[in-house]
């Protein structure tokens, strides 16, 4: 027995750490798949390099791009234009639908635009706002806030409505303030919701913001690739894919982990997570 206990001991490690490695590989070996899939097809001679460059080739592309300061600049300009849109639709739409549940009037006013709006796609306003405000980073921002503030608000509507009315009898009756049952009762019950609306929003700000850079031109990541397609660069299209997807993933990640250290109170923080 003296001897099996340290060999027990000794396995466990190597155990832990096998099985985690394989459990890394396991997700991401779609990708891996899908870039093995894509290199095979990119030399099978069935695709010119001009409609399939190989993944080698565009790993050049952004390596080069990331050695002339290219990648930066325009990789800097997205997540600006795309972070700063974020924070107004954030706050902004927090706000408006804090709003909504406490006043008749703001609700009155805000419903029918968050119903009519809600559905429909909203870069078809696109040609106004460059119409009003040109094709600079103003009019950029304020396409990306038009689409991205919906999800926020509905979702803020919907989590402070959902939040049992017993709590805020309980606090009322103990002598609370309106103003310590809205942040000591009802945003806290209703943070989980929140922060769902926030994650989507989220990815919708970069989403748009690629879209109009393309459509708008400029330096960024979507002005980048239209530069390329104008130029029959193929390579630097999906360049810019890769960069775009990479630059997403990272994005939403790093919101998930700002989701669990704002709710660590909450049992989903205890739940089994795969972000």
């Amino acid at each position: 027995m003296a001897h099996v206990a340290p060999a027990e001991t000794d396995e466990a490690p190597v155990l832990r750490l096998a099985r985690t490695l394989l459990w890394g590989f396991a997700r991401i070996f779609s990708v891996v798949l899908l870039l093995v899939v894509w290199e095979a097809l990119s030399r099978s001679g069935k695709f010119t390099p001009y409609q399939l460059p190989a993944p080698s080739a565009v790993l050049e592309r952004i390596w080069s791009d990331g050695v002339s300061g290219d990648l930066a600049i325009n990789t800097a300009l997205t997540l600006y234009r795309a972070l700063v849109s974020f924070a107004i639709c954030a706050v902004g739409g927090v706000l408006i639908g804090m709003a909504m549940t406490r006043s008749k009037i703001a609700n009155w006013f805000f419903d029918p635009i968050i119903s009519v709006g809600f559905p429909m796609p909203k870069i078809a306003f696109l040609p106004v706002v460059i119409l009003w405000l040109g094709v600079y980073d103003v009019s950029k921002i304020t396409i990306i806030v038009i689409d991205a503030i919906f999800p926020v608000i509905a979702a803020t509507v919907i989590a402070i409505q959902n939040v049992e009315r017993e709590f805020i009898w309980s606090a009322r009756n103990m002598g609370a303030t309106n103003r310590e049952v809205l942040t000591q009762i009802v945003l806290p019950a209703a943070m989980p919701q929140i922060m769902t609306g926030l994650q989507v929003a989220l990815p919708l700000t970069l989403i748009v913001a690629v879209v109009a850079e393309m459509l708008m031109g400029g330096y960024g990541l979507g002005g980048a690739m239209m530069t390329a397609s104008r130029f029959a660069n193929s390579t630097g299209v999906f360049a810019g894919i890769v960069e775009i997807a990479v630059i997403g993933y990272v994005m939403v990640k790093a919101m998930a982990m700002v989701r669990r250290r704002l709710l660590i109170w909450h049992q989903e923080a205890n739940d089994p997570t795969t972000a």
